[in-house]
């Protein structure tokens, strides 16, 4: 990894965010995948993620900040629950936006009050629109 350009983080548990991972990989955007366990970090790898980042959000003690200038964040929502804590980890990390992509309706101001600068709630699985935000 380059330590001289800020890397997109990605949170994709789901459909939409695999989308989003695949969309990047094509237009070949720098990104680095988040992962919270062995299972989700090996489903990344075989989704072609090559840089990742696995932690322990149950574990504040490793939450340390990466290595590498990180800049905006895209967290797809699988559960509040996990998506607030990976809010709490990454608003720590960058001081570029958060997006959470959602399609529930968990309340939007959860998101916002632990940090999330945009909350998108979709239905649908084709996120290629967010790629617009990165390189703009």
């Amino acid at each position: 990894m380059e330590k001289s350009q800020e890397f997109i983080l990605v949170s994709a548990p789901n459909r939409a965010g695999e989308e989003f991972i695949r969309q990047l990989i094509f237009k070949r955007i720098s990104f680095v995948a988040i992962a919270n366990n062995r299972v989700e970090q090996e489903r990344l790898h075989e989704l072609g993620c090559t840089n990742m980042i696995l932690i322990n959000t149950r574990d504040e003690q490793t939450w340390i900040i990466p290595e590498f200038p990180v800049g905006k964040v895209f967290l797809f929502e699988r559960s509040l629950n996990l998506c607030c804590r990976y809010l709490r980890i990454c608003r720590t990390w960058t001081t570029e936006s958060i997006y959470v992509i959602t399609h529930s309706s968990n309340p939007r101001l959860i998101y916002k009050g632990l940090g999330a600068d945009v909350v998108l709630h979709t239905n649908h699985h084709q996120v290629s629109f967010l790629i617009s935000s990165i390189v703009s």
